[in-house]
């Protein structure tokens, strides 16, 4: 950060800034906020020239950079930026900022039309300023949108009246499917009169069609032509040929400008995308792989993660994708990278979990560990990557080294009770599903029922575990009374809501049905009346519960529904703590 309490301007101006930066860094997503912070950094001491003060001129510096590494993407920052550059600096202050902003966003058509102008104008070595116009197409040229570049292009070759490259770079746009492809194709044509005809053709074409021609000279058994014929015939086959050039061309943009005139927002905002144009997206991905070209597949690939990059969806499908082609790993492995450090928030972290797997995959396990870490750093309640970590523990180290880590982090102050006990029940679940020690499960749902009792995912987990333990005409009255011990504990020590226990105790109704002895239908009624019984007869309606002598009310619908939300793909959980219960496992 710059040092606000040293600008040239006057004490407000300062204290402005001040509480511009702190909204800032209180809340780094607030786009509006950053915004504020830039306009009153350009407004200092009336507006900031050559002559500002060096510690102005670094604090807007440095609020530009901080802003860039936060929205790369912003194509029209990099600009602004690199003209204040210019005019406070000179040119290589503005050349360096071109590059860096080319780099974080090499397909921006705008901005490298903005940076080769600006070379244009600053430098007179033209074989540098055809390197930079060599970069762009490499990175833009493909664009459906691309002609601004492109006349950009060739307008310096017009400065320098180089017409063979003029035409040389009409040659290749008449082959790339885009918007204003005709307006190309006609100047092509024009120019193609007065070329001659090796910068037309290849070789082998010309001996081909010259072949061609006097093939058919001999065939109607007439004298030799003269070479002014025999050019004009030439000539006349290669205009054929590009206009079957003209013909595919036109044939493939056709094809994409239903998906083309689809998109809305071809650049980067942090404003929610409409449903219809990341739909739009999904098709013309599909459309395009389809097609089969891999340079156009992954033009396209970017360009889609400009307007979406704050959707994880897309990282995963490019990944994928990229995944399957051959040799790709580092390719892969940017994808991730660029996703995860970059562009998808980490409230979602499925996409770094997604890299974590892929480390793991290519022997780079220590990495993988290191991606798990830094998600529980920013969100130490996330049971998605504590799960993923232990199970990578597992798989590498062994069900000891994965037990491990559910202990450290139930144990963990910052993690709260309701993720604890999601944590309980995956301790438990390992021990039963991998070490296939049912006893040693069952023990740990006993010992910690005294602590997640407020759980509702703890008992479902806990049900589920009894309910799935197979039974016998002898065991199968023990197999009952552990079930009922459950219900017994969930009815007494429980304080999720009414609904919940209700919708509970419906399985318990439904196992006394179908698995009950013949004495199972008292315990039902018993059930039925205090759990679904009118409020004199209900358990369920005591408004309060008493714990170590004192009175607490129920923890209502609200409170646990934002609790223990559902889980996503890869178990997602989402918990707000009661501040009034925490605690801590048994080990014991």
């Amino acid at each position: 950060m710059a040092d606000f309490s040293h600008f040239g301007g006057g004490d407000e101006e300062n204290a402005e800034i001040r509480k511009l930066t702190a909204e800032v860094e209180a809340d780094t997503d607030n786009f509006e906020s950053w915004e504020k912070l830039i306009r009153a950094c350009e407004a200092q001491e009336g507006g900031l020239n050559r002559n500002s003060s060096p510690q102005a001129l670094a604090a807007l510096r440095d609020v530009y950079d901080r802003f860039l590494l936060k929205f790369p993407l912003m194509f029209g920052y990099w600009k602004k930026y690199a003209d204040l550059e210019f005019n406070i600096s000179g040119p290589e202050s503005a050349e360096m900022i071109y590059e860096r902003g080319c780099a974080s966003i090499t397909n921006c058509v705008d901005l490298w039309a903005s940076y080769c102008s600006f070379k244009m104008e600053t430098t007179h070595t033209p074989h540098l300023v055809r390197e930079l116009f060599e970069r762009a197409a490499t990175c833009v040229g493909l664009d459906f949108l691309a002609h601004p570049f492109w006349d950009k292009y060739l307008e310096y070759e017009e400065r320098q009246e180089a017409h063979d490259k003029i035409f040389a770079i009409l040659q290749r746009v008449i082959h790339i499917p885009m918007h204003q492809y005709a307006r190309y194709f006609e100047r092509f044509r024009q120019l193609a009169h007065n070329r001659p005809l090796s910068e037309l053709a290849s070789a082998e074409e010309l001996a081909r069609f010259r072949a061609e021609v006097d093939a058919e000279a001999a065939a109607y058994g007439g004298m030799p032509r003269q070479e002014l014929e025999v050019e004009r015939e030439i000539r006349g086959r290669i205009d054929t040929m590009y206009c079957e050039t003209f013909r595919r061309t036109q044939e493939e943009t056709t094809k994409r400008w239903t998906y083309e005139s689809e998109i809305k927002r071809p650049y980067f905002h942090v404003t929610e995308l409409e449903h219809s144009q990341m739909s739009n997206w999904r098709k013309y991905l599909d459309f395009e792989e389809a097609e089969g070209d891999i340079a156009r597949i992954i033009f396209l690939y970017e360009r889609c993660l400009v307007s979406c990059a704050l959707y994880d969806e897309f990282w995963f499908r490019y990944a994928q994708w990229m995944s399957s082609q051959e040799g790709k790993e580092e390719e892969v492995r940017h994808i991730y990278m660029r996703a995860a450090t970059l562009f998808v928030p980490v409230s979602r972290p499925g996409i770094r979990l997604q890299f974590a797997y892929f480390e793991e995959a290519y022997g780079r396990v220590d990495v993988a560990r290191d991606i798990h870490e830094a998600i529980l750093i920013q969100l130490p309640d996330c049971v998605e990557a504590i799960v993923s970590w232990a199970n990578l523990q597992r798989r590498q180290s062994g069900l000891d080294a994965a037990i491990e880590v559910y202990k450290a982090q139930i144990d963990a102050p910052q993690v709260d009770i309701f993720t604890k006990a999601v944590l309980v029940t995956q301790w438990a679940y390992l021990l039963w599903k991998i070490k296939g020690s049912v006893d040693e499960a069952r023990a740990v749902f006993a010992k910690n029922v005294q602590w997640y009792a407020d759980s509702r995912h703890f008992w479902q987990k806990w049900l589920e575990f009894e309910l799935e333990q197979p039974t016998n005409a002898q065991l199968e009255a023990q197999h009952g009374e552990r079930v009922k011990h459950i219900f017994d504990e969930l009815r007494s020590k429980s304080r999720i809501s009414a609904g919940a226990k209700k919708g509970l105790f419906l399985i318990y109704i439904a196992y006394l049905q179908e698995r009950g002895d013949k004495d199972a239908m008292k315990q039902l009624l018993v059930v039925d009346r205090e759990i679904y019984g009118p409020a004199s007869t209900c358990s369920l309606s005591k408004p309060a519960l008493k714990e170590n002598g004192a009175t607490r009310p129920p923890l209502d619908e609200i409170t646990l529904q934002k609790a223990e939300s559902n889980y996503s793909r890869y178990y997602e959980y989402i918990a707000e703590p009661d501040a009034a219960a925490q605690g801590t496992a048994s080990f014991n």
